[in-house]
């Protein structure tokens, strides 16, 4: 019997968390005021989708968007993708939604891993967005203009977001572990007027100095007229950072000297105003640059704060990211539940991939976000929070980035916490947000996601874009307009330049209609498996597999730390036909012989096809990931075939490519 269909679930809410859910009242306001009888998740789902000018008005009558005008049209051109527009006469201010709160609990807890303790109420952190965002307006900073930080996930780089987008300006980032031509292929496209930069960052207990890439770097952002550098690991050491060799460089508090806090001016701006500029990752060519409007990120991220993971103003929200991962923009969005917002920088596994957790006791997290490669490299390690932690207030963990196998979801109930709602989400970059996600009023089955988001439209398409049925695998498409649909594509600072590449991305494989990668099932439980992105599924004989399948396989074997799969041209040269080709990285002291190339076929062969069974395995030494720490099969497979592997920078580990290079002279014979 297929995982997916045991006969119990993980886990199930009970009647009294269901009841004090966002959820629940949601639902309960929506049957009053529109005289309806919902009473499921699918009831409101299949509402939400029918009626989203209804839904979407209520997601934001419900949550209390402030604005200076909201306007009587909720949604115009609904039937047009792209093209369709939600609340075309609102006006508002996005950091001023963010900030409501303004009182002495804590808004901001910070690790910068064993090396920096912090903690800002949320009127020191009005202050300090005060006091920025007058420097702003000195520095020529208006509606419109660009602000960059090149910087950890700390404190300063909310302050900046909150600054910047409080005026109407447009904020973008990039980590810090980016090298000069990473960050020069991004920033140098969206033309900021301001960079905030830091010195330095810790990563798995080493100090890292980007004082030489700042250097090297402002020259070449000639739009940038302000650069500001905040001392992270100079004061962390007790030093001052030299930044002799930045030209007209200042450290954040001399930058801020002379301007004493009041309160902070919010700019209302139309709902579809630019407010993030995030970036693809990067690896199949230059960055893409999408521009995402204020209103409908936020619009988006309220409905997936509230009534997905359920987040309280008592809540304290975690979520491992860096300022390079749309996550870290989704999380920035918890300070509008008046949420404490916990930031961790540096490496997730330092005190034997405890430190997370340490941090969970310590602030006593509500809900914890990680990745799925987080998660099973927990497993691998063998650590057991449950026996070692109290973990007494965390109540849902959330896992995105890739799919999550079925044993993250064993390890998680059996060894981190039982009474738990395991959220694994899944969207991107492109929404700033999630297609499919969680739901405090739905049970967790092992191995899925738990729903559709409300609001959105989603199918499981055929390759005519037609339905499937339950249990069949096809592409996410979503078939209706959503808030956070992007604005655009900057192409050479004009939005107007960018919309064919816009258009081609997401509405050239099926018009009118979005059609996202990703290769998926939807179960008779209303949930969703994820096979990886559509645009790497292996087809060997013509047979349609997605990457996921073989990881899920390859991952319960002991021997095996992780590992990454491609399809290879068979013969070399031919397009008729691939093989199927694994690479593994494994244990300490581990080698690939023969009798464990044949254990981890038979694992493969015995929980799928033979048609799934590599035609190759390889071990290598390491996996090339983004610095979102997501696998590149396709910078791989480009490798093997001898194709050129577009920005290396984008990636964390550009060196790992070298091996692969290395292997296909070999692969080419065998």
């Amino acid at each position: 019997m297929p995982d997916s269909e045991r006969d119990q679930p993980l886990w199930r809410p009970s009647p009294q968390r269901i009841a004090a859910s966002h959820i629940e009242a949601f639902r309960q306001w929506v049957n009053d005021r529109h005289g309806l009888p919902l009473q499921t998740y699918q009831d409101m789902l299949d509402w939400s989708v029918a009626e989203q000018a209804q839904f979407w008005n209520a997601v934001w009558e419900t949550s209390d968007v402030i604005a200076e005008h909201k306007g009587e049209r909720v949604l115009v051109d609904g039937d047009r993708m792209p093209g369709a527009r939600f609340f075309p006469d609102a006006r508002l201010n996005f950091a001023q939604n963010l900030m409501r709160r303004n009182d002495d609990a804590v808004a901001l807890h910070f690790w910068g891993e064993d090396q920096v303790r912090r903690s800002l109420s949320w009127r020191d952190l009005h202050a300090e967005v005060s006091r920025l965002q007058q420097a702003l307006v000195h520095w020529g900073v208006k509606a419109g203009d660009r602000v960059a930080a090149y910087m950890p996930n700390m404190p300063e780089t909310v302050i900046a977001m909150l600054a910047a987008t409080s005026l109407g300006a447009t904020f973008t980032s990039a980590s810090p572990d980016f090298g000069v031509q990473g960050v020069l292929d991004r920033f140098g496209q969206t033309q900021p007027k301001v960079l905030i930069a830091c010195d330095g960052y810790f990563y798995n207990g080493k100090t890292f100095s980007n004082l030489g890439k700042l250097a090297e770097l402002v020259p070449l952002l000639p739009s940038v007229v302000k650069t500001v550098v905040v001392p992270y690991v100079a004061q962390a050491l007790g030093q001052q950072p030299d930044l002799g060799a930045i030209a007209g460089a200042q450290i954040w508090e001399q930058a801020l000297e002379a301007f004493a806090p009041r309160a902070v001016q919010f700019a209302p701006q139309p709902f579809d105003h630019p407010v993030y500029i995030l970036y693809s990752s990067g690896t199949t060519g230059a960055p893409k640059c999408i521009v995402h409007r204020a209103g409908g990120v936020l619009l988006k991220h309220l409905a997936e704060l509230r009534l997905q993971v359920d987040i309280h103003p008592e809540d304290r929200v975690f979520f491992f990211t860096t300022c390079g991962w749309m996550m870290w923009n989704w999380l920035m969005s918890a300070l509008s539940q008046g949420a404490t917002v916990c930031l961790y920088d540096g490496s997730p596994g330092l005190r034997n991939n405890a430190i997370l957790f340490d941090y969970a006791d310590a602030v006593d997290f509500t809900h914890l976000g990680t990745s799925a490669k987080f998660i099973e490299a927990l497993g691998k390690s063998g650590i057991a929070p449950k026996q070692t932690h109290r973990l007494g207030s965390l109540r849902t963990l959330m896992s995105t980035g890739s799919p999550l196998a079925p044993e993250g979801f064993d390890y998680v109930y059996d060894k981190v916490k039982s009474d738990i709602c395991l959220s694994s989400l899944s969207g991107g970059t492109d929404l700033v947000a999630c297609f499919i996600a969680g739901s405090p009023m739905n049970p967790v089955w092992r191995g899925e996601i738990q729903a559709c988001a409300l609001g959105m439209a989603v199918i499981v398409a055929d390759d005519d874009g037609k339905p499937l049925p339950d249990g069949q695998k096809g592409e996410l498409v979503c078939t209706k307009p959503f808030p956070s649909m992007p604005l655009g594509f900057l192409v050479d600072g004009s939005l107007e330049k960018g919309e064919q590449k816009y258009h081609d991305a997401y509405f050239a494989q099926f018009p009118n209609v979005w059609w996202h990668g990703d290769y998926i099932e939807r179960t008779t439980h209303g949930g969703y498996i994820i096979f990886g992105r559509s645009d790497a599924t292996l087809n060997p004989g013509g047979v349609r597999i997605g990457t996921a399948e073989i990881y899920r396989q390859v991952e319960r074997v002991d021997e095996v730390l992780e590992s990454i799969v491609i399809g290879q041209n068979w013969p070399p040269g031919a397009y008729g036909d691939v093989r199927v080709v694994l690479f593994v990285r494994l244990r300490d002291g581990v080698v690939l012989d023969d009798a464990l190339i044949d254990k981890i076929k038979r694992q493969i062969r015995d929980n799928t096809t033979p048609r799934h069974v590599p035609a190759r395995i390889v071990q290598v030494h390491d996996i090339p990931r983004t610095k979102s720490n997501k696998i590149v099969e396709i910078a791989v497979r480009n490798l093997i075939h001898g194709d050129p592997v577009k920005n290396v920078s984008a990636l964390a580990n550009p060196e790992a490519l070298d091996e692969y290079r290395a292997l296909r002279a070999e692969l080419e014979r065998i």
